[in-house]
């Protein structure tokens, strides 16, 4: 064989090589979600502190905010296929922070409703917990800092999310759906 015959030859398996791993991937690859449509779900949020509650008929059967608590009510909408959405809850609070790294320090308390057996979250009391202390040239700048983790929900549009949390303390949320269908690891 010829020296121009070999080259070709290489630049053809390469080639070849290419186009079936790249075809493979493909059918592989799981399809888009549509962020929009995840963008678009309207959940009630409802905030009320001691001097501005008025129970909701959905959530009347929970305790009215005590002094110092501001009790956040999120009433999801009913969807098709709730099995496959998840509601993602963080609580944190806004701080104007710079280079350091700041964490806050607090408990999420899992209550039940006597007599009713529904959950609700209460964070009795939040605290800045240890940060570092080095010399910061940048302006200091806005950011959420979350408490712990992010809860992460069954979506349920049959009950009220229900958290109760100190005053100067935030809620956010979002949803999230699942890409895929489950599959099995190798045995």
């Amino acid at each position: 064989m010829n020296l121009p015959a070999l080259a070709y030859a290489k630049k053809l398996i390469i080639t070849v090589t290419i186009i079936t791993s790249v075809l493979s991937f493909g059918s592989n690859a799981t399809s888009p979600v549509d962020n929009n449509y995840l963008n678009n779900i309207k959940i009630n949020s409802t905030v009320m502190d001691t001097r501005h509650y008025q129970p909701q008929v959905a959530s009347k059967m929970y305790p009215s905010p005590s002094t110092g608590m501001v009790q956040h009510v999120l009433t999801l909408p009913t969807l098709a296929d709730e099995q496959n959405y998840m509601l993602e809850v963080q609580i944190g609070q806004n701080k104007l922070v710079d280079c350091n790294k700041i964490n806050l320090v607090g408990k999420i308390s899992t209550l039940s409703l006597a007599g009713w057996g529904y959950v609700y979250y209460q964070v009795d009391k939040v605290m800045q917990g240890p940060t570092t202390r080095m010399m910061c040239t940048a302006e200091r700048t806005a950011e959420f800092i979350v408490l712990n983790e992010a809860l992460t929900l069954r979506y349920d549009s049959r009950q009220p999310k229900v958290f109760y949390l100190p005053e100067g303390t935030d809620l956010r949320y979002r949803v999230w759906k699942t890409a895929s269908e489950f599959v099995f690891s190798e045995q």
